[in-house]
Protein backbone atom coordinates (compact mmCIF):
# COMPACT_ATOMS: atom_id res chain seq x y z
CA UNK A 1 0.00 0.00 0.00
CA UNK A 2 0.95 3.90 -1.07
CA UNK A 3 1.48 6.24 2.40
CA UNK A 4 1.28 9.84 0.90
CA UNK A 5 0.02 13.13 2.53
CA UNK A 6 -3.58 13.40 2.46
CA UNK A 7 -5.11 15.92 0.19
CA UNK A 8 -2.33 15.19 -2.72
CA UNK A 9 -0.05 12.44 -4.04
CA UNK A 10 3.24 13.88 -3.42
CA UNK A 11 5.25 13.69 -1.23
CA UNK A 12 4.99 10.16 0.02
CA UNK A 13 4.68 10.12 3.63
CA UNK A 14 7.57 7.39 3.74
CA UNK A 15 10.20 7.69 1.27
CA UNK A 16 12.25 4.73 0.65
CA UNK A 17 13.32 3.06 3.69
CA UNK A 18 12.68 6.36 5.61
CA UNK A 19 9.68 8.48 7.46
CA UNK A 20 9.10 12.34 6.06
CA UNK A 21 9.86 14.12 9.45
CA UNK A 22 8.48 17.03 8.30
CA UNK A 23 4.84 15.38 8.09
CA UNK A 24 5.36 12.60 10.59
CA UNK A 25 6.88 14.10 13.66
CA UNK A 26 5.16 11.79 15.47
CA UNK A 27 2.88 8.20 15.61
CA UNK A 28 -0.83 9.95 16.23
CA UNK A 29 0.39 13.48 13.97
CA UNK A 30 1.61 10.94 11.50
CA UNK A 31 -1.52 9.01 11.13
CA UNK A 32 -3.44 12.09 11.11
CA UNK A 33 -1.42 13.63 8.03
CA UNK A 34 -0.97 10.66 6.50
CA UNK A 35 -3.24 8.82 3.95
CA UNK A 36 -3.24 4.97 3.04
CA UNK A 37 -4.05 4.32 -0.88
CA UNK A 38 -3.73 1.24 -3.01
CA UNK A 39 -2.08 2.91 -5.52
CA UNK A 40 -2.22 2.07 -8.51
CA UNK A 41 -6.43 2.91 -8.65
CA UNK A 42 -6.49 -1.12 -7.73
CA UNK A 43 -4.83 -2.86 -10.57
CA UNK A 44 -2.98 -5.51 -8.50
CA UNK A 45 -1.76 -6.56 -11.72
CA UNK A 46 0.94 -3.97 -12.70
CA UNK A 47 1.58 -2.88 -9.08
CA UNK A 48 1.12 -6.21 -7.34
CA UNK A 49 1.65 -9.08 -9.48
CA UNK A 50 -1.89 -10.53 -8.62
CA UNK A 51 -4.54 -11.75 -10.78
CA UNK A 52 -7.62 -13.26 -10.21
CA UNK A 53 -10.33 -15.37 -12.60
CA UNK A 54 -12.97 -17.03 -10.88
CA UNK A 55 -12.46 -19.07 -8.01
CA UNK A 56 -8.48 -19.00 -8.68
CA UNK A 57 -5.51 -16.94 -7.60
CA UNK A 58 -2.21 -16.12 -9.17
CA UNK A 59 0.44 -14.01 -7.20
CA UNK A 60 4.03 -13.56 -8.59
CA UNK A 61 6.97 -12.84 -6.59
CA UNK A 62 8.24 -9.39 -8.09
CA UNK A 63 6.33 -7.47 -10.00
CA UNK A 64 8.13 -4.15 -12.18
CA UNK A 65 6.24 -0.96 -11.91
CA UNK A 66 6.52 2.63 -12.68
CA UNK A 67 7.61 2.99 -9.09
CA UNK A 68 10.34 0.26 -8.87
CA UNK A 69 10.23 -2.99 -8.30
CA UNK A 70 6.98 -4.90 -6.00
CA UNK A 71 8.69 -8.15 -4.12
CA UNK A 72 5.90 -9.95 -2.45
CA UNK A 73 2.40 -9.88 -1.57
CA UNK A 74 -0.43 -10.05 1.34
CA UNK A 75 -3.65 -10.41 0.35
CA UNK A 76 -7.23 -10.81 2.53
CA UNK A 77 -10.80 -12.46 1.87
CA UNK A 78 -13.13 -9.51 1.82
CA UNK A 79 -17.00 -10.44 2.98
CA UNK A 80 -18.17 -6.83 1.61
CA UNK A 81 -16.35 -3.51 0.69
CA UNK A 82 -15.68 -2.33 4.39
CA UNK A 83 -15.36 -5.92 5.98
CA UNK A 84 -12.76 -9.35 6.36
CA UNK A 85 -14.60 -12.51 5.85
CA UNK A 86 -14.35 -14.07 9.39
CA UNK A 87 -14.10 -18.36 8.76
CA UNK A 88 -15.77 -20.20 12.08
CA UNK A 89 -13.58 -23.71 11.22
CA UNK A 90 -14.20 -25.55 14.68
CA UNK A 91 -15.48 -29.09 13.10
CA UNK A 92 -15.28 -28.22 9.69
CA UNK A 93 -13.00 -28.70 7.30
CA UNK A 94 -11.34 -26.20 5.08
CA UNK A 95 -10.45 -27.47 0.99
CA UNK A 96 -8.16 -25.65 -1.74
CA UNK A 97 -6.41 -26.29 -4.65
CA UNK A 98 -3.10 -24.91 -5.26
CA UNK A 99 -0.12 -24.94 -7.86
CA UNK A 100 3.29 -24.55 -6.18
CA UNK A 101 5.60 -25.67 -9.11
CA UNK A 102 7.18 -22.90 -10.01
CA UNK A 103 7.63 -21.95 -6.17
CA UNK A 104 11.78 -23.36 -5.41
CA UNK A 105 13.56 -23.77 -1.98
CA UNK A 106 13.48 -20.45 0.10
CA UNK A 107 10.09 -19.58 -1.13
CA UNK A 108 6.69 -19.62 0.98
CA UNK A 109 3.03 -19.74 -1.00
CA UNK A 110 1.34 -19.25 2.35
CA UNK A 111 -2.56 -19.62 3.15
CA UNK A 112 -4.01 -19.37 7.03
CA UNK A 113 -5.98 -17.31 9.48
CA UNK A 114 -4.91 -15.00 11.57
CA UNK A 115 -7.09 -13.00 14.85
CA UNK A 116 -7.90 -9.90 13.03
CA UNK A 117 -10.50 -7.71 13.49
CA UNK A 118 -13.42 -7.90 11.03
CA UNK A 119 -13.15 -4.22 10.21
CA UNK A 120 -9.58 -3.69 10.36
CA UNK A 121 -9.83 -1.37 13.91
CA UNK A 122 -11.48 1.37 12.42
CA UNK A 123 -14.23 0.85 15.18
CA UNK A 124 -11.35 0.76 17.66
CA UNK A 125 -8.37 3.40 17.15
CA UNK A 126 -9.62 6.31 15.66
CA UNK A 127 -6.50 7.22 14.51
CA UNK A 128 -7.45 4.26 11.97
CA UNK A 129 -9.48 5.68 8.99
CA UNK A 130 -8.78 3.07 6.14
CA UNK A 131 -9.83 -0.25 7.69
CA UNK A 132 -10.45 -3.28 6.08
CA UNK A 133 -11.02 -2.21 2.70
CA UNK A 134 -6.85 -1.12 2.68
CA UNK A 135 -5.99 -4.31 4.41
CA UNK A 136 -5.34 -2.75 7.83
CA UNK A 137 -5.45 -4.64 11.31
CA UNK A 138 -2.90 -7.27 9.94
CA UNK A 139 -0.92 -9.31 12.96
CA UNK A 140 0.14 -12.79 13.44
CA UNK A 141 2.41 -14.97 15.84
CA UNK A 142 5.14 -13.08 15.09
CA UNK A 143 4.69 -10.10 15.94
CA UNK A 144 5.58 -8.17 13.42
CA UNK A 145 7.24 -5.08 13.15
CA UNK A 146 7.30 -3.94 9.81
CA UNK A 147 3.92 -2.70 9.43
CA UNK A 148 3.97 0.64 8.98
CA UNK A 149 0.47 1.44 10.84
CA UNK A 150 -0.87 -0.28 13.38
CA UNK A 151 -3.69 0.37 15.39
CA UNK A 152 -4.36 3.90 14.30
CA UNK A 153 -0.83 5.01 14.84
CA UNK A 154 2.64 4.87 12.80
CA UNK A 155 4.99 2.60 13.64
CA UNK A 156 7.85 5.31 13.15
CA UNK A 157 9.46 5.10 16.62
CA UNK A 158 12.94 3.57 16.70
CA UNK A 159 12.55 2.92 12.99
CA UNK A 160 15.62 0.59 11.62
CA UNK A 161 16.29 0.22 8.08
CA UNK A 162 16.25 -3.00 6.90
CA UNK A 163 19.56 -4.01 5.12
CA UNK A 164 18.23 -6.49 2.77
CA UNK A 165 15.20 -4.67 1.63
CA UNK A 166 15.40 -1.18 0.55
CA UNK A 167 11.77 -0.03 0.97
CA UNK A 168 11.23 -1.27 4.31
CA UNK A 169 12.38 -1.62 8.25
CA UNK A 170 11.31 -1.84 11.40
CA UNK A 171 9.39 0.04 14.37
CA UNK A 172 9.48 -0.32 17.95
CA UNK A 173 6.27 -1.50 18.01
CA UNK A 174 5.03 -5.03 16.22
CA UNK A 175 1.87 -6.54 15.73
CA UNK A 176 0.54 -9.37 17.35
CA UNK A 177 -2.61 -12.04 17.38
CA UNK A 178 -3.12 -15.63 17.09
CA UNK A 179 -2.41 -17.48 13.90
CA UNK A 180 -3.31 -20.62 12.05
CA UNK A 181 -1.28 -21.29 9.53
CA UNK A 182 -2.90 -23.64 7.29
CA UNK A 183 -0.35 -23.96 4.74
CA UNK A 184 3.10 -23.06 3.82
CA UNK A 185 4.36 -24.44 1.23
CA UNK A 186 6.57 -24.68 -1.88
CA UNK A 187 7.21 -27.14 -4.11
CA UNK A 188 9.42 -29.31 -1.80
CA UNK A 189 8.06 -28.87 1.21
CA UNK A 190 5.05 -27.69 3.14
CA UNK A 191 3.66 -27.63 6.94
CA UNK A 192 0.52 -27.20 8.75
CA UNK A 193 1.29 -25.26 12.02
CA UNK A 194 -0.72 -23.17 15.11
CA UNK A 195 0.43 -20.74 16.60
CA UNK A 196 -1.47 -19.31 19.97
CA UNK A 197 -0.95 -16.04 21.93
CA UNK A 198 -1.50 -15.04 25.63
CA UNK A 199 -2.37 -12.33 27.86
CA UNK A 200 -3.58 -9.08 25.89
CA UNK A 201 -2.99 -10.75 22.82
CA UNK A 202 -5.91 -13.08 23.20
CA UNK A 203 -8.23 -10.24 23.21
CA UNK A 204 -8.98 -10.51 19.49
CA UNK A 205 -7.61 -8.17 17.17
CA UNK A 206 -4.15 -6.79 16.74
CA UNK A 207 -1.99 -6.40 19.80
CA UNK A 208 0.23 -3.53 19.85
CA UNK A 209 3.44 -5.31 21.48
CA UNK A 210 6.63 -3.08 22.59
CA UNK A 211 9.60 -4.71 24.85
CA UNK A 212 9.60 -7.87 25.77
CA UNK A 213 5.91 -8.70 24.78
CA UNK A 214 6.81 -8.77 21.75
CA UNK A 215 9.58 -11.48 22.10
CA UNK A 216 12.18 -10.08 19.91
CA UNK A 217 14.55 -12.54 18.71
CA UNK A 218 17.60 -9.57 18.33
CA UNK A 219 17.09 -9.14 22.18
CA UNK A 220 16.84 -13.05 23.10
CA UNK A 221 13.58 -12.72 24.25
CA UNK A 222 11.78 -14.98 21.58
CA UNK A 223 10.09 -17.20 24.05
CA UNK A 224 9.28 -14.04 26.85
CA UNK A 225 6.97 -12.47 24.22
CA UNK A 226 2.94 -12.88 24.38
CA UNK A 227 2.93 -15.20 21.47
CA UNK A 228 4.29 -18.58 20.70
CA UNK A 229 6.38 -17.86 17.36
CA UNK A 230 7.65 -21.68 17.13
CA UNK A 231 4.11 -23.24 16.51
CA UNK A 232 3.40 -26.65 16.78
CA UNK A 233 4.40 -28.11 13.35
CA UNK A 234 3.43 -30.97 11.38
CA UNK A 235 6.15 -30.67 8.55
CA UNK A 236 6.70 -34.53 7.35
CA UNK A 237 9.76 -33.62 5.87
CA UNK A 238 11.29 -32.50 9.41
CA UNK A 239 10.84 -35.63 10.77
CA UNK A 240 12.78 -37.70 8.20
CA UNK A 241 9.66 -38.62 5.49
CA UNK A 242 11.20 -36.99 2.52
CA UNK A 243 9.75 -39.47 -0.35
CA UNK A 244 6.01 -38.15 0.43
CA UNK A 245 6.25 -34.09 -0.95
CA UNK A 246 8.72 -33.03 -4.19
CA UNK A 247 8.92 -32.10 -8.00
CA UNK A 248 8.55 -35.50 -9.24
CA UNK A 249 6.16 -38.53 -9.73
CA UNK A 250 8.34 -40.38 -7.33
CA UNK A 251 6.74 -38.78 -4.35
CA UNK A 252 3.55 -39.40 -3.36
CA UNK A 253 1.93 -35.54 -3.56
CA UNK A 254 3.93 -34.67 -7.34
CA UNK A 255 3.85 -30.87 -6.84
CA UNK A 256 4.70 -30.32 -10.72
CA UNK A 257 1.01 -31.21 -10.98
CA UNK A 258 -1.88 -29.22 -8.87
CA UNK A 259 -3.39 -30.98 -5.83
CA UNK A 260 -6.67 -29.94 -3.52
CA UNK A 261 -5.55 -29.80 0.21
CA UNK A 262 -8.19 -30.56 3.32
CA UNK A 263 -7.62 -29.64 6.30
CA UNK A 264 -9.51 -30.36 9.15
CA UNK A 265 -10.24 -29.09 12.93
CA UNK A 266 -11.88 -32.10 15.15
CA UNK A 267 -13.35 -31.04 18.18
CA UNK A 268 -13.65 -32.72 21.49
CA UNK A 269 -17.65 -33.53 21.22
CA UNK A 270 -18.09 -33.37 17.32
CA UNK A 271 -19.46 -29.76 16.98
CA UNK A 272 -18.48 -26.09 16.84
CA UNK A 273 -18.33 -25.17 20.20
CA UNK A 274 -16.54 -28.83 21.95
CA UNK A 275 -12.84 -27.81 22.34
CA UNK A 276 -9.98 -28.18 19.83
CA UNK A 277 -8.43 -31.71 20.18
CA UNK A 278 -6.85 -32.76 16.84
CA UNK A 279 -5.95 -31.01 13.03
CA UNK A 280 -5.85 -33.54 10.82
CA UNK A 281 -4.23 -32.60 7.04
CA UNK A 282 -5.35 -34.74 3.77
CA UNK A 283 -4.76 -34.29 0.20
CA UNK A 284 -6.69 -35.07 -3.12
CA UNK A 285 -4.94 -35.75 -6.33
CA UNK A 286 -5.24 -37.37 -9.58
CA UNK A 287 -8.88 -38.40 -8.29
CA UNK A 288 -6.52 -40.11 -5.12
CA UNK A 289 -7.17 -39.10 -1.75
CA UNK A 290 -3.44 -39.33 -0.07
CA UNK A 291 -3.06 -39.11 3.64
CA UNK A 292 -0.74 -37.20 5.27
CA UNK A 293 2.07 -39.79 6.27
CA UNK A 294 3.14 -41.39 9.66
CA UNK A 295 5.93 -39.70 11.68
CA UNK A 296 7.91 -40.76 14.28
CA UNK A 297 8.47 -38.84 17.63
CA UNK A 298 9.25 -40.51 20.86
CA UNK A 299 8.98 -43.77 19.51
CA UNK A 300 5.02 -43.02 18.69
CA UNK A 301 3.70 -42.57 15.38
CA UNK A 302 1.86 -39.41 14.60
CA UNK A 303 -0.24 -38.06 11.17
CA UNK A 304 -2.05 -35.48 12.73
CA UNK A 305 -1.65 -32.35 15.05
CA UNK A 306 -2.69 -33.03 19.06
CA UNK A 307 -1.36 -32.11 22.25
CA UNK A 308 0.52 -35.13 23.11
CA UNK A 309 2.30 -34.69 19.28
CA UNK A 310 3.09 -31.68 20.12
CA UNK A 311 4.92 -32.04 23.97
CA UNK A 312 6.54 -35.06 21.72
CA UNK A 313 7.85 -33.06 18.95
CA UNK A 314 9.26 -30.53 21.48
CA UNK A 315 11.14 -32.91 23.58
CA UNK A 316 12.16 -34.39 20.45
CA UNK A 317 13.85 -31.38 18.68
CA UNK A 318 14.65 -29.84 22.00
CA UNK A 319 12.69 -27.42 21.57
CA UNK A 320 11.11 -24.71 23.85
CA UNK A 321 7.47 -25.66 24.10
CA UNK A 322 6.10 -22.53 23.85
CA UNK A 323 2.76 -23.75 22.30
CA UNK A 324 1.74 -25.66 25.13
CA UNK A 325 2.59 -23.17 28.02
CA UNK A 326 0.24 -20.82 26.11
CA UNK A 327 -2.63 -23.40 26.07
CA UNK A 328 -2.50 -25.60 22.90
CA UNK A 329 -4.93 -26.67 20.70
CA UNK A 330 -7.66 -26.00 23.57
CA UNK A 331 -6.59 -22.22 22.94
CA UNK A 332 -6.25 -22.03 19.35
CA UNK A 333 -9.91 -23.17 19.55
CA UNK A 334 -10.93 -21.00 21.29
CA UNK A 335 -9.70 -18.03 18.97
CA UNK A 336 -11.41 -19.85 16.09
CA UNK A 337 -14.80 -19.80 17.70
CA UNK A 338 -14.93 -16.41 17.12
CA UNK A 339 -13.86 -16.32 13.78
CA UNK A 340 -10.89 -15.64 11.99
CA UNK A 341 -9.58 -13.85 8.61
CA UNK A 342 -8.08 -15.49 5.58
CA UNK A 343 -4.69 -14.74 4.44
CA UNK A 344 -3.13 -15.50 1.26
CA UNK A 345 0.65 -14.51 0.64
CA UNK A 346 3.87 -15.02 -1.24
CA UNK A 347 7.09 -13.78 0.06
CA UNK A 348 11.00 -14.76 1.08
CA UNK A 349 12.66 -14.88 4.30
CA UNK A 350 15.73 -12.64 4.37
CA UNK A 351 16.44 -13.75 7.85
CA UNK A 352 16.96 -17.31 7.41
CA UNK A 353 16.18 -18.31 3.65
CA UNK A 354 13.05 -20.12 4.75
CA UNK A 355 15.36 -23.23 6.18
CA UNK A 356 12.84 -23.87 8.59
CA UNK A 357 10.74 -25.20 6.36
CA UNK A 358 12.86 -26.47 3.42
CA UNK A 359 16.08 -27.64 4.95
CA UNK A 360 18.25 -27.59 8.34
CA UNK A 361 17.62 -24.98 10.48
CA UNK A 362 20.12 -24.11 11.93
CA UNK A 363 22.51 -25.30 9.14
CA UNK A 364 24.85 -27.96 9.80
CA UNK A 365 27.18 -26.49 7.42
CA UNK A 366 29.03 -23.51 8.32
CA UNK A 367 28.53 -21.00 5.44
CA UNK A 368 25.92 -23.34 3.27
CA UNK A 369 24.44 -21.02 0.57
CA UNK A 370 20.88 -21.36 0.49
CA UNK A 371 19.26 -22.56 -2.89
CA UNK A 372 18.33 -19.38 -4.91
CA UNK A 373 14.30 -18.32 -5.20
CA UNK A 374 13.99 -15.84 -7.93
CA UNK A 375 11.21 -16.83 -10.07
CA UNK A 376 8.27 -17.96 -8.12
CA UNK A 377 4.38 -17.75 -8.53
CA UNK A 378 1.87 -19.81 -6.49
CA UNK A 379 -1.64 -20.49 -7.65
CA UNK A 380 -4.71 -20.85 -5.46
CA UNK A 381 -8.23 -22.11 -6.57
CA UNK A 382 -11.19 -23.47 -5.45
CA UNK A 383 -11.14 -22.10 -2.15
CA UNK A 384 -14.19 -23.12 -0.26
CA UNK A 385 -15.49 -24.99 3.31
CA UNK A 386 -17.59 -27.11 3.68
CA UNK A 387 -19.22 -29.06 7.42
CA UNK A 388 -16.97 -31.90 8.71
CA UNK A 389 -18.75 -34.28 11.16
CA UNK A 390 -16.60 -37.52 12.49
Amino acid sequence: MWLHQKGTYQPNCYKGDSWDAAVCPDPVTCAANCALDAGNAGDYKSTYGVTSQGGSLTIDFEESNANGKNVGARLFMMKDASSYQMFQLMGQEFSFTVDVSALPCGMNGALYMVDMDEDGGMAKYPGNKAGAAYGTGYCDAQCPHDIKMINGQANMLGWDKNPNDPNSGTGSWGSCCSEMDIWESNSQAQAVTPHVCSGGATSGGSFKCNGTACGDDSKGERFKGLCDKDGCDLNPYRFGVKSFYGNSSSFAIDTTKPFQVVTQWITSDGSANGDLTEIRRKYVQDGKVIETPQVSVGGKQYNSVTDEFCVGQKKAFNNTNSFSQKGGLKAMGEVMKRGMVLVMSLWDDTSVNMLWLDSTYPPVAPGATPPPGNVSRTIIAGIWVAFFQE
